[in-house]
C-alpha cells in the first residue's frame, strides 16, 4: 500500500474504526464519544458559552445548542445567566457530568492502549513522528486556504 489515496483510505479506515470501537466502550459508561467532547472541553476551559464551545469544537451553532439540551436533560450540564450579557448564558459541566466523563475515560484510554500495544516503541515513536509532519502540513494547508477566502474581491465557495 504505496499509492497515496491508497495510504489516506487506510487512515480514515483506522480513523473510523477506533472512533466506533472508542464510542461503544464509553457507551458502556453512559456518555458517547460526541458528547464526553463537550464535557471534556468544558472540566478543562471551565464554563463557556455555547458560542466558544462551537468555536472550539469546530461545530454549528445549531449543534451545539442541541447537544447542550440534551446534557442538560440529563443533567450532566447546567446553563447559566452570562454575568456579563444578560442575554447570553454559560454552559458548566456538573458534578455528575464530571463523574461521568471520568467514568467513560477508563474504558476509552483502556482500548486504545489495546489498539496501540500491537506497535514496538520505535513503530510507535515512527508514527508520532508521521503523524507530527502530516498535521504541519495540514495546518499549513488550512492557513493557506484561509488567508486566499480573506484576499477582497473574491468570494467565498
Amino acid at each position: 500500500m504505496t499509492d497515496t489515496l491508497e495510504i489516506a483510505q487506510g487512515m480514515f479506515k483506522i480513523y473510523h474504526q477506533v472512533s466506533r470501537l472508542v464510542n461503544e466502550c464509553m457507551m458502556d459508561e453512559g456518555v458517547s464519544l460526541a458528547r464526553s467532547k463537550f464535557l471534556f472541553l468544558l472540566s478543562c476551559e471551565g464554563p463557556q458559552r455555547s458560542t466558544d464551545i462551537a468555536a472550539a469544537l469546530g461545530f454549528a451553532p445549531r449543534t451545539v445548542t442541541e447537544a447542550i439540551d440534551g446534557l442538560e436533560r440529563d443533567k450532566l450540564v447546567v446553563r447559566e445567566p452570562d454575568p456579563k450579557d444578560r442575554r447570553a448564558k454559560i454552559v458548566s459541566i456538573t458534578e455528575t457530568g464530571l463523574a461521568v466523563m471520568n467514568a467513560a475515560m477508563e474504558p476509552k484510554h483502556k482500548i486504545v492502549k489495546a489498539i496501540f500495544e500491537v506497535l514496538d516503541e520505535e513503530q510507535k515513536a515512527q508514527l508520532a513522528e508521521i503523524l507530527e509532519c502530516l498535521s504541519a502540513q495540514t495546518l499549513e494547508l488550512q492557513r493557506a486556504r484561509d488567508e486566499a477566502e480573506e484576499v477582497p474581491g473574491r468570494q467565498a465557495n
